[in-house]
């Protein structure tokens, strides 16, 4: 019974995420301090931030689901204790990702159901293979992440100070995550695996840009 429970709860979860109704840790929007702009974007720049996050909205799902399917196989209390904190952390960034979007007048990816039920199994999957092996796929997956975001901070106009703000703010929080995970006893994984979660992602990341 407890089982079913916890897939009841992990619907539950699921449909909030992918209605942008999960809540954050209540953190400040990164922007809120910075000045506004005065010079409006073009409309080819608000177009690229757009893109840019709708991009990052349907990765921020795919952590949320990540940490999910690692967290419901997890064995170890201390470690599925971590996973669950930082899958929590990750809200905060896909709350952000929302709201600017919003105020860009864009809309996520139409795909997110897809990209959170994908990301939950190859997080399940990844679990099933022990404490380790998962917290090194956590590592793993922050430190790309962090490339893309910087890939994403090269491209977006410097006029868009709230976009860039966001984005910085995230990348933190993922190099923190990633180190975490190492902390916690994460081992690095194997190249092939690498090679298989960058084509993955660049698959996500190419698909959502546009639909």
């Amino acid at each position: 019974m407890s089982f079913i429970n916890s897939i009841v709860n992990e619907f539950d979860i699921a449909l909030k995420t992918l209605s942008n109704k999960k809540p954050g840790t209540g953190r400040s929007y990164p922007p809120g301090p910075i000045e506004k702009n005065t010079e409006e974007l073009t409309k080819k720049e608000k177009k690229l931030s757009i893109q840019m996050m709708r991009v990052n909205l349907a990765g921020e799902v795919a952590a949320q689901a990540l940490y999910r399917g690692q967290s419901l196989v997890c064995k170890d209390s201390k470690i599925k204790e971590h996973l669950i904190e930082a899958g929590e952390e990750e809200t905060d960034h896909l709350v952000w990702c929302k709201k600017r979007l919003d105020e860009l007048e864009g809309s996520g990816s139409i795909l997110n159901p897809v990209w959170y039920a994908g990301s939950f199994a190859i997080g399940a999957i990844f679990g099933r293979f022990g404490e380790k092996v998962s917290l090194g796929f956590v590592e793993e997956t922050e430190k790309q992440v962090v490339a893309h975001i910087d890939r994403h901070l090269d491209k977006i106009s410097p006029k868009d100070k709230e976009t860039i703000e966001i984005l910085k703010t995230m990348r933190e929080d993922e190099d923190l995550h990633a180190q975490q995970a190492v902390d916690n006893g994460g081992e690095e994984l194997k190249i092939p695996v690498k090679q298989i979660m960058r084509f993955t992602a660049k698959m996500m990341t190419s698909s959502s840009k546009y639909v």
